[in-house]
């Protein structure tokens, strides 16, 4: 995995269902290696960590200043000191003899939610390095409480998908046309 792969994991903790250990599974769909592990007693670090999360994304989409920088690096810093990545370099699932270099951030024999808090706390922290805080967004759509991260060149992004954009154009267009 690579830092834009842990910042989705982060992403998708952040956002996930946690009412039971299947809606974690599906959100966590890309990552059967954690996924399929994962057991009911992880829920609760798992609703853990997703708190923290959240509260470092609200952090960073409350008004800029100093104080707003405090709190994100003060939440991040929380996560990462709780759930501390442990890099190794790891080589398999390669093909024709040539391996598949990447870093997993937990040592082989990890529990699984260890390695999804840990891939969590660092994709979270390595999307500050490379982003900032000004690129994170909370979808505008009506009953929508899905958190992003605006990649988009012109840093317009309003919704976590096309499909909350189109369901608020089809609304705001049906609106216009009653008026």
């Amino acid at each position: 995995m690579d830092s834009a792969d842990y910042i989705e994991v982060a992403l998708r903790l952040a956002n996930a269902d946690l009412t039971d250990v299947e809606t974690v599974r599906a959100a966590l769909h890309d990552e059967p290696w954690w996924a399929d592990r994962l057991r009911d007693s992880d829920l609760p670090l798992l609703r853990e960590i997703s708190e923290g999360l959240r509260r470092a994304l609200a952090a960073m989409m409350a008004s800029a200043g100093p104080a707003q920088d405090e709190t994100v690096l003060t939440e991040i810093n929380a996560l990462l000191a709780a759930h501390p990545p442990r890099p190794r370099l790891s080589g398999h699932g390669g093909h024709d003899g040539v391996p598949n270099w990447h870093v997993h951030v937990a040592g082989p024999d990890a529990p699984a939610v260890d390695e999804v808090a840990a891939a969590a706390a660092w994709g979270l922290a390595q999307g500050v390095v490379a982003h900032g805080t000004a690129r994170w967004g909370l979808c505008e759509a009506e009953g929508c409480s899905t958190y992003y991260l605006d990649t988009s060149t012109n840093q317009a992004k309003r919704f976590c998908s096309p499909r909350c954009a189109n369901r608020m154009h089809v609304a705001a267009f049906r609106a216009r046309k009653r008026a």
